[in-house]
């Protein structure tokens, strides 16, 4: 029988992520910092719960007094809850106004703050806020939770090494199923079956295959239609463990690589080598996009680079924000998914997704399968 008890983060973690927020805070003159964005909440206070994907009302979380290092958080129940956040500091979750009013003026330093920061906001909290913290200046939070998380801590590395184990692993098992006449859907079930066997239980993606098409560079399949003898599979798989994602994906050509064509293989491989070689500390995250464009690639609309870690870490590179890429730095320390995308008419796509750590030395690839087996 599998443990079911839910641990808070190890406390070593939790209190490098703590520091630094507070550091951060310190930096920026913050006095208490608000989180209703479940990956920030889970980065400051440690404590698993439910994750919540998608579209939400932002409401206040966990909240975080600079003064005291002193954590509020928004729990039914003390499972999870570390011993370093007393029951006090738990408040259940309310539709009404004036409890949540209640909690927030019991933060330390709330009726003297003069700086409070939220990562979010909605009209119906703005004057809740107002209330709670009448001597604050009100500015955005999300924006330094964004530049803590970026770069990761050894100890967060190691945790998303370990989600890319799950995904990879499952993904072995999904490929593994991948025959002609098997659908989609039950590639994706292979997958979310394995992840569940592993002790994971939440994807961090709902599509796992998805057959590329051979007329269209960024068509795909219906969702349930079967695989054919001479189809490029792309299989993409994500999960999220002990809070961290990990994403890996490849291509399975059902017939082998000598189907692709050659001519296909060595534009990916081409493509790969100058991603890689974008991935150093200092050079901007456009580098990512120039890659595409000196490959004589077309930029595909998927992001081509995106930090892991909690969530949807930063940098964040697509071909859609072409100035904001070219503003970022990449730094050691981030850790991207990185997607390579060839597509070859009468042909299908080459897709390629790989978890790769920045480091001085060079791009180190967090994943065991190299991407290149999977077309044989």
């Amino acid at each position: 029988m599998r443990d079911t008890e839910v641990r808070p983060d190890a406390a070593g973690l939790r209190n490098a992520r703590r520091q630094r927020v507070l550091d951060a805070m310190e930096l920026a003159g913050i006095d208490i910092l608000i989180s209703g964005r479940e990956p920030n909440a889970r980065y400051i206070a440690g404590v698993p719960r439910l994750w919540i994907n998608g579209s939400r009302p932002f409401g206040p979380g966990c909240v975080i007094a600079r003064a005291t290092g002193s954590i509020h958080i928004v729990s039914t129940w003390d499972e999870g809850v570390p011993d370093d956040i007393p029951h006090e500091n738990l408040h259940g979750i309310t539709f009404n106004g004036a409890n949540t009013l209640a909690w927030l003026t019991k933060v330390e330093g709330a009726s003297t703050a003069k700086t409070v920061a939220t990562d979010g906001l909605m009209p119906s909290t703005l004057g809740l806020i107002r209330k709670a913290f009448p001597s604050a200046e009100l500015v955005d939070g999300e924006e330094l939770m964004r530049r803590v998380r970026a770069v990761k801590l050894p100890d967060e590395v190691d945790a998303i090494r370990r989600a890319v184990r799950v995904a990879e692993d499952a993904l072995l098992a999904a490929e593994a199923a991948l025959t002609p006449g098997v659908t989609e859907r039950q590639i994706t079930a292979v997958f979310m079956g394995h992840m569940a066997e592993a002790g994971v239980t939440t994807p961090s993606t709902q599509d796992i295959a998805w057959i590329t098409s051979r007329t269209n560079a960024w068509a795909r399949s219906s969702r349930d239609t079967a695989v054919a003898a001479d189809d490029l599979v792309a299989l993409d798989g994500g999960v999220i463990a002990d809070g961290y994602v990990g994403e890996v994906g490849w291509t399975a050509a059902v017939e082998g690589v000598a189907k692709v064509g050659m001519s296909l293989v060595s534009a990916w491989d081409g493509l790969w080598d100058r991603l890689l070689a974008a991935c150093r500390p200092g050079n901007p995250a456009s580098s990512l996009l120039d890659a595409y464009i000196t490959a004589g690639i077309p930029l595909p609309p998927m992001p081509v680079a995106r930090g892991l870690g909690n969530g949807n870490d930063m940098p964040l590179v697509t071909a859609g924000l072409p100035e904001t890429a070219a503003a970022l730095r990449l730094e050691a320390g981030m850790v991207l998914a990185v997607t390579a995308y060839v597509w070859g008419d009468g042909v299908g796509a080459l897709y390629g997704k790989a978890p790769v750590l920045l480091t001085d030395a060079g791009p180190e690839l967090l994943s065991a399968k190299p991407l290149q087996d999977s077309r044989s």
